[in-house]
């Protein structure tokens, strides 16, 4: 048990041994002050829930560095975005701070502090969750109580209209993109992201099936080309239509089976800045199509297929998707025909029955109308 007792200045000092048997004091003017902090120590201790408050002194510049060296599930381009947060967005505001001092009301501010400077609703967010997964490692390491970076109100973010090009769209722009014109098309028929259209290797396009095996993805971080898993760390096949096979095939002579199948004109991967620059943007103004960007392609592809009688299974499938569920979050408004669908199916349903119920009902009441003619009715 611990202990309060009055020193000669006139303080009162409570102390206690921690779980391991190390000694903590702290003082104070009143001794109802000190027997509360004592109290409040002691009941932690019982439920098991008392923190060394030494562990909560480091400063969150420390501990960030701590926490990101820890992510090594991280892909390149998200460690890239997270220490960009870091550096820009967290640690100019909290970095020299313990985190024992970091209240909810203080992190609550700071968001509306980010939100009236003019970013965006999506850096916001972002810069958020960065700060809410480092305190919320801090929690399981036993240094904070609680993460004050939860529950704390966040600006929406506006969801952009999606724009979905048709057939006819697809192949103008396809024509205003010169030597890249398979490249627009893949994109809008088979629906990679540019990155593993970029990653795309020779020995994982299998024309025999009209499949593409999409196991790769690059992306450009800090100005270095950089191969990884695709987002969702998971292979996929995508159906090739049969009016790319053939082109696709001769985009292949000569190619050995690592090669990747586009590359820039200096022979190396397609980086997307680039490509924008020199190639799909030009093509897109061309078009008639200002401002579309390459994922607009994605987009393409999902409405196409879905135009073409392809459930929310095999859109899921294409993209890549998680689940089914996120397919219907990003494109529901592509299966409203399917709802109007299933109410025609219903109307023709509701008819048949109602069709059925006339027939049925006839012959019973010509048999009753004949029972009262010979008195059997009675």
């Amino acid at each position: 048990m611990g202990s309060v007792q009055k020193r000669p200045d006139g303080k009162w000092r409570a102390r206690y041994r921690d779980p391991s048997g190390r000694e903590h004091a702290r003082h104070f003017r009143r001794k109802l002050d000190a027997q509360r902090w004592l109290d409040t120590q002691e009941v932690a201790k019982t439920r098991g829930e008392w923190l060394n408050p030494a562990l909560a002194r480091v400063p969150v510049s420390e501990w960030a560095g701590q926490w990101l060296a820890g992510q090594s599930q991280l892909k390149a381009s998200t460690r890239e975005r997270y220490e960009g947060l870091l550096r820009r967005h967290v640690l100019p505001r909290w970095g020299s701070m313990p985190l024992a001092s970091i209240t909810h009301a203080d992190v609550v501010g700071w968001i509306a502090e980010l939100t009236a400077s003019g970013l965006s609703a999506s850096t916001v967010r972002h810069a958020h969750r960065v700060f809410a997964m480092l305190l919320g490692l801090a929690v399981r390491d036993g240094r904070l109580s609680r993460n004050p970076a939860e529950r704390v109100p966040l600006p929406r973010v506006r969801r952009v209209d999606k724009r979905f090009l048709d057939h006819d769209q697809v192949a103008e722009l396809a024509g205003a993109a010169g030597p890249y014109r398979l490249v627009v098309l893949v994109l809008a028929y088979c629906g990679l992201r540019f990155g593993e259209l970029a990653a795309l290797r020779v020995r994982r396009v299998d024309l025999l099936r009209r499949r593409l095996e999409v196991a790769e993805s690059v992306t450009e971080v800090a100005g270095r080309v950089v191969f990884g898993t695709p987002k969702t760390h998971q292979r996929r096949w995508v159906p090739l239509p049969r009016s790319l096979a053939a082109e696709l095939g001769a985009e292949l002579v000569g190619k050995r089976p690592d090669d990747l199948v586009f590359t820039s004109p200096e022979g190396g991967p397609l980086r997307i800045n680039n490509f924008r620059t020199r190639c799909f943007d030009p093509a897109a103004a061309r078009a008639g199509l200002p401002g579309l960007t390459p994922h607009e392609l994605r987009h393409t592809a999902a409405s196409l297929a879905v135009s073409a009688g392809a459930n929310v299974k095999a859109v899921q499938r294409l993209l890549g998707h998680a689940s089914a569920s996120m397919t219907l979050d990003v494109y529901s408004g592509l299966f409203d025909d399917d709802l109007e669908a299933v109410a025609d199916l219903l109307d023709v349903g509701a008819e048949r029955a109602r069709a059925d119920q006339v027939r049925t009902a006839a012959p019973k009441s010509a048999l009753r109308r004949t029972a009262r003619g010979t008195g059997q009715g009675r």
